[in-house]
C-alpha cells in the first residue's frame, strides 16, 4: 500500500512551514491528493516528488510562476527534470567554488599584508564562473579559423546573427550583422573596439521577439548555462536557424580518447553527469549533430585544444582560461599537473600516447549542432 504523509509530517521532513504548504496548495502548485484513514488530506508519493522539485527550485532562487512552468513542462519527464535540476545545482556549486577561490586569494593576500580594495572585494563576491576565468581569455582563447569556417558555413545565407554566450567575441562572423548576448561583465568589458553590440542577458531568457534573427549561434558556452535545454529553445524561438558548437557529454568513448581526462583528471567525467545528452540537445532545436575534428595546432585554447601539445597544460595562463580547472578544484588540478609533469619528464606520456603524435586532427567529442 502506498504510504501517505500528513501535512505536518511533510512540513517537518522538508523543513518548511505548514503555512507554506497551504499556500502551495491554494495556488495549485502542490496539492495533497490523498486522504488518511481519519479523513485528513495527505501527500501521496507523487505529490512528494513534485514538492521536492518545487522546494529545490525555490532554494535556487526561482519564482513560483517559473517553478510551475518548469515542473509542468510537457516536454520533460521526471528523470529529465531531475537531470536538469542536478545541472542547476552543479552550476550553483561552481559559483560557490569560484567565491571560495576568491576568499582563498584574499586570505593569502592578507597574510602577506596586502589589503584588497572595496571594489575588488565586491567584484570577487559578485563574480560568476566566467568572471573568475574571463581575465585570462585574451591570452589563449582566440578564433580557430578552421573551426570558424565550419561555423560560418553552417550559418548559411543568414545576414542577421545572434551570438549567445558571446564572451569576448571570438567566432563572430565579420561579414554579417551580429548582435551579441553575454551575461558576464568581465567578458563584455574585454570585447574589442568595433565588436558587435552586446546585450547583458542570459540564454534562458533572450530579450528578443520571435524570429528576430536569421540565425542564432553559440560557441563553447552551453555547458555554462543554467538550463541548456531552455536556452536552446530560446535560440530556436528567436531565430530561423541555429548553430551550436558544444561537447557530447554522453560520449564516454570520446572522454576515454582524450588522455588528459582519462589519465590525469578523472573528475572531468563527474562534471558531465546530469548534463543533457547530445540527443536531448539536438532535439531541443530540432536539428542534427556533426562531429568537429580538432587540429593539432588549434589556436583556440579550450580544454581539448592541446591534445598533441601536452606541455601547454603545465602553463598557468592556459589553465586559467579553461573553466574545467576551476570546476574540479585546486587539489585535483595540482594532482593532474604534477602527474603530467612527471610523465613528460620520464617519457611515460610519450610512450602511452605514441599513436597520436603523428595525427593532424583528433575526434574528441566536440560537435556542431545545426538546425
Amino acid at each position: 500500500m502506498e504510504e501517505h504523509l500528513t501535512v505536518g509530517r511533510v512540513a517537518e521532513l522538508a523543513g518548511v512551514s505548514v503555512r507554506t504548504l497551504h499556500h502551495y496548495d491554494e495556488i495549485g502548485l502542490v496539492r495533497p491528493s490523498a486522504r488518511t484513514a481519519g479523513g485528513y488530506r495527505a501527500y501521496s508519493a507523487g505529490d512528494v516528488e513534485r514538492l521536492r522539485e518545487v522546494l529545490a527550485h525555490r532554494r535556487l532562487g526561482f519564482g513560483l510562476r517559473e517553478i510551475a512552468d518548469l515542473v509542468d513542462d510537457p516536454a520533460t519527464d521526471a528523470v529529465a527534470r531531475l537531470r536538469r535540476l542536478r545541472g542547476l545545482l552543479l552550476e550553483q556549486r561552481d559559483r560557490a567554488a569560484a567565491m571560495v577561490t576568491a576568499i582563498d586569494e584574499e586570505l593569502e593576500a592578507r597574510a602577506m599584508g596586502i589589503r584588497t580594495t572595496p571594489e575588488e572585494q565586491l567584484t570577487m563576491f559578485g563574480a560568476k564562473l566566467y568572471d573568475t576565468i574571463g581575465s585570462a581569455y585574451p591570452a589563449t582563447r582566440r578564433t580557430e579559423p578552421r573551426i570558424a569556417a565550419r561555423v560560418w558555413d553552417a550559418l548559411g545565407d543568414a545576414r542577421t546573427v545572434l551570438n549567445v554566450g558571446a564572451g569576448t567575441g571570438s567566432y563572430e562572423p565579420p561579414d554579417r550583422d551580429v548582435t551579441a548576448v553575454e551575461p558576464s561583465a568581465v567578458m563584455r568589458a574585454q570585447r574589442p573596439a568595433g565588436a558587435a553590440p552586446c546585450v547583458a542577458a542570459e540564454a534562458e531568457s533572450l530579450p528578443f521577439e520571435d524570429r528576430t534573427f536569421d540565425a542564432a549561434m553559440a560557441f563553447s558556452t552551453v555547458h555554462h548555462w543554467r538550463d541548456p535545454i531552455a536556452g536552446l529553445r530560446e535560440m530556436r524561438r528567436v531565430a530561423r536557424r541555429v548553430v551550436v558548437f558544444t561537447y557530447d557529454a554522453s560520449d564516454a568513448g570520446g572522454r576515454d580518447r582524450f588522455w588528459l581526462a582519462r589519465d590525469y583528471l578523472p573528475e572531468f567525467a563527474d562534471l558531465l553527469v546530469g548534463r543533457p545528452s547530445l540527443a536531448d540537445l539536438t532535439r531541443a532545436i530540432g536539428g542534427r549533430a556533426e562531429p568537429v575534428l580538432i587540429p593539432w595546432d588549434c589556436a583556440d585554447g579550450f580544454f581539448e585544444a592541446y591534445w598533441r601539445r601536452p606541455e601547454a597544460y603545465l602553463e598557468e595562463p592556459v589553465r586559467r582560461a579553461v573553466s574545467v580547472w576551476t570546476r574540479v578544484g585546486p587539489e585535483a588540478e595540482r594532482r593532474a599537473v604534477n602527474g603530467l609533469r612527471d610523465d613528460l619528464s620520464s617519457g611515460r606520456w610519450a610512450e602511452r600516447n605514441r599513436d597520436i603524435v603523428a595525427l593532424d586532427t583528433a575526434e574528441l567529442g566536440l560537435c556542431l549542432l545545426v538546425a
